[in-house]
């Protein structure tokens, strides 16, 4: 493997990351760079398939930014006939990357709505689907009640019965342009 591969400067480590790369195995006691080997645990019993889900009509992928980001923006699991699809924390960013609607959060979080619907659609899903949601506010105090209003409108627009389950946090998030920021977890049965 390239040193080149890595973002991190290997000749500029503290002691700390040194010590802690050494013990995960990345580095030889001298610096150099190892080889990853795969686990034997998974010769014997392969990793649960994982698939990447996109939407490219509405966003990009994380790791396409000037800056890339490492995360999958959606991840399918099967598992007895059911599926499950895991949705990275998504916002108000378009298919080029950009943050959209600076300044507004109502826009930004209706944009986050329709990314996350795009996202499930991919999959064959909607938020009938959805089982919980974290919603992250980068000012909860001021926002919360704009969020709330818009979510439930959300929500009963679609008849959602019962509700996903919920946690609201207060985050300061990736980019200092966006104001909300939504995971969502869904499940169906595989048809």
């Amino acid at each position: 493997m390239d040193n080149k591969q890595l973002l991190i400067d290997l000749t500029k480590l503290t002691d700390g990351e040194r010590a802690e790369m050494v013990k995960l195995g990345i580095l030889t006691d001298d610096i150099t760079l190892k080889e990853y080997q795969y686990p034997d645990v998974h010769i014997k019993r392969p990793p649960v398939e994982k698939f990447a889900v996109h939407a490219p009509q509405v966003i990009n992928e994380a790791y396409d930014y000037k800056k890339p980001s490492s995360f999958t923006r959606a991840l399918r699991l099967e598992f007895g006939g059911h599926k499950i699809l895991l949705i990275s924390g998504t916002a108000s960013v378009n298919e080029e990357g950009k943050p959209e609607h600076i300044g507004d959060f109502r826009a930004q979080t209706w944009r986050t709505y329709r990314n996350i619907t795009n996202l499930l659609s991919a999959e064959g899903m909607t938020w009938h689907d959805v089982v919980r949601t974290t919603n992250y506010l980068r000012d909860i105090e001021r926002d919360y009640e704009e969020f709330n209003k818009i979510r439930t409108s959300f929500f009963r627009w679609m008849n959602l019965d019962p509700l996903p389950a919920s946690t609201g946090i207060q985050a300061r998030l990736c980019w200092e342009t966006l104001l909300v920021e939504i995971e969502v977890y869904a499940v169906c049965k595989i048809i």
